[in-house]
């Protein structure tokens, strides 16, 4: 049995996982609840004292507009999830149970709707910003979390479909945006090390789709726009991706229609905290009773 499916197993029989009969499909258990609700409380302690975000909770689902308006469908096509309904009379509803009685598949005729899955929490911030019109003085700071969706069934429980991202962003100039994104990318390593876990700092890039999507990967690494924290989860030698700092450069600026206060385009970065991979870390590493996690673990997220 390799080590992917062994901690999903044992996952599963100490109730932090609940089997959905879905890869990467999986319902939490309260132990599992309460390690994300206090690490995500540690997020918080370790954030700039001074800074003030502004607080927003998307749903899981977003304008299908917006979607197509931020471009995902050129780039990661393979991952994205839509949201389709039945739009029919009263025969096709009859031929839709028919379908289902005898097996077949019955999803046919259903249509999309106007809401798309949410892909990463920050997709929907980018229009709900432009609409404001420019930025004031010193950009935006944004503190989001939020369900999002990925088309990657696996067994490896780090890959999941539907999974939680927290994220702060930064709007503003290319320096008010590296100085976040270097600033967070030595908060997140001392986050990481208070809880316990060994961490790598590594340059990435996003799996881009396609023969050009290995070109656009390679010039993101280039210009090192992209750095994840690893750390061992199923594997030492592989290790998972659980903190991601990003920077967009101008993208969603020119995208959205983005602007500074003086009207440049505003540029944008993120860093994002893959909160199950980060809760999943946490028991591959200290075992699945939480009692028993060390003492400095225990006293850095219940305190």
């Amino acid at each position: 049995m390799d080590m992917q499916t062994s901690l999903l197993d044992r996952l599963f029989a100490a109730g932090h996982l609940i089997d959905t009969g879905v890869d990467g499909l999986y319902g939490r258990g309260g132990a599992f609840e309460d390690v994300i609700a206090r690490f995500e409380a540690l997020i918080d302690a370790h954030a700039p004292a001074d800074a003030k975000p502004e607080v927003i909770r998307f749903p899981p689902g977003m304008n299908k507009a917006h979607f197509e308006g931020s471009g995902y469908m050129k780039s990661f096509p393979q991952l994205a999830g839509t949201v389709h309904s039945f739009c029919g009379c009263e025969l096709d509803h009859m031929n839709l149970l028919q379908c289902m009685a005898e097996g077949e598949d019955w999803t046919k005729e259903q249509k999309a709707t106007d809401v798309v899955l949410t892909p990463a929490a920050c997709y929907p911030l980018y229009p709900t910003i432009a609409r404001r019109g420019p930025l004031g003085e010193g950009g935006g700071l944004f503190d989001l979390q939020s369900y999002c969706f990925r088309h990657e069934p696996s067994k490896d429980p780090a890959r999941m479909q539907l999974f939680r991202m927290r994220e702060f962003v930064r709007i503003g100039t290319p320096d008010e945006v590296m100085a976040f994104r270097a600033d967070w990318m030595e908060r997140g390593q001392r986050l990481i090390e208070a809880v316990g876990l060994d961490v790598e700092l590594d340059t990435a890039n996003d799996p881009f789709f396609g023969r050009a999507g290995k070109m656009m990967g390679n010039s993101q690494r280039e210009q090192k726009l992209k750095f994840e924290l690893l750390i061992p989860v199923t594997s030492q030698a592989k290790k998972t991706a659980c903190l991601s700092f990003n920077y967009h450069q101008d993208h969603f600026g020119e995208t959205w229609g983005l602007q500074t206060s003086d009207g440049a385009v505003a540029h944008t970065g993120c860093v994002g905290f893959g909160l199950e991979r980060i809760a999943l870390a946490l028991f591959a590493r200290h075992g699945l009773e939480t009692a028993d996690w060390p003492a400095p673990v225990r006293a850095a997220l219940w305190g």
